[in-house]
């Protein structure tokens, strides 16, 4: 048998047994939940249909747990504008165990036991975590809660804020007990400060000896007379051109011989 009921401004196809999660709803966890919107009952080839709804048809339910669903993300843009807006939002829903759907004659009934396990427990001991402020079934722990007033300013009244602490926490490891600390020894008596010596008298200043004059200057050392100046090498130059010279007048010589062999040439073509 199956029902599709309305909650939350939905519809859900349902049946006994089933996991169902939907908008949140009021109460504590372990809660029964009745549903009376029945709009479509089916039992096997018989439907009804309500008109809108199916009158006498209910279903109950056990709340689990109300948390918060996935996160939702809100993005806009302004194209060409630079307007670019990132939110974020996680919507409350609640848990349920269907555990009956029919009729107020004819109902058909879950037979299992409703599970109160929440999700982040759950997914706790998959990653092998402690729970702090769950008992060991994994049921909520019960709660104490305290008023404290706290101190304002004169501008401001005092205000009112509530404590909220956990009376059956989870039991963890004890600590190892500290050794128990030496007993302190007497302290030792002051020791009396021993007379300082008396300070020595000052020596004595030596006087200072008298300086000693200063030596005469020597005599500064007399100059030495300047290398005599070498002469020239001209005279070598002179002297090659001397040498030179007689070559020349050797060589001339010959010519001033030839010329009366010319002229002896000459009257002999007279002739």
């Amino acid at each position: 048998m199956y029902a599709v009921i309305k909650t939350g401004g939905k519809q859900y196809r349902v049946k006994a047994g089933d996991l169902l999660v939907v908008e949140k709803l009021d109460g504590e966890p372990g809660a029964e939940v009745s549903f009376g919107e029945v709009l479509m009952l089916g039992d096997g080839g018989n439907v009804t249909l309500g008109a809108p709804l199916v009158s006498g048809a209910a279903v109950t339910a056990t709340l689990i747990e109300t948390r918060k669903g996935e996160k939702v993300k809100i993005f806009k843009k302004i194209r060409r504008q630079g307007y670019r807006r990132t939110k974020g939002h996680r919507q409350l829903e609640s848990v349920l165990r269907v555990t009956a759907v029919g009729l107020s004659g004819k109902q058909e009934k879950w037979d299992g036991t409703v599970d109160l396990t929440t999700k982040a427990v759950l997914n706790a001991r998959a990653r092998n975590l402690k729970i702090v402020g769950l008992t060991a079934d994994a049921t909520p722990a019960k709660v104490k809660a305290t008023d404290v007033v706290t101190k304002g300013s004169k501008a401001s009244p005092k205000v009112k804020a509530t404590v909220v602490e956990h009376a059956d926490p989870v039991a963890a490891e004890a600590p190892a007990k500290a050794a128990p600390k030496k007993a302190a020894e007497p302290k030792a008596e002051a020791k009396t400060e021993a007379p300082k010596a008396k300070a020595a008298p000052a020596k004595q200043v030596a006087p200072k000896k008298a300086a000693a004059p200063k030596a005469e200057a020597k005599p500064k050392a007399e100059a030495k007379p300047k290398a005599e100046a070498k002469p020239k090498a001209a005279a070598p130059k002179a002297e090659a051109k001397a040498k030179a010279a007689p070559k020349a007048e050797a060589k001339a010589a010959p010519a001033k011989k030839a010329a009366p062999k010319a002229a002896a040439k000459k009257d002999k073509g007279k002739a």
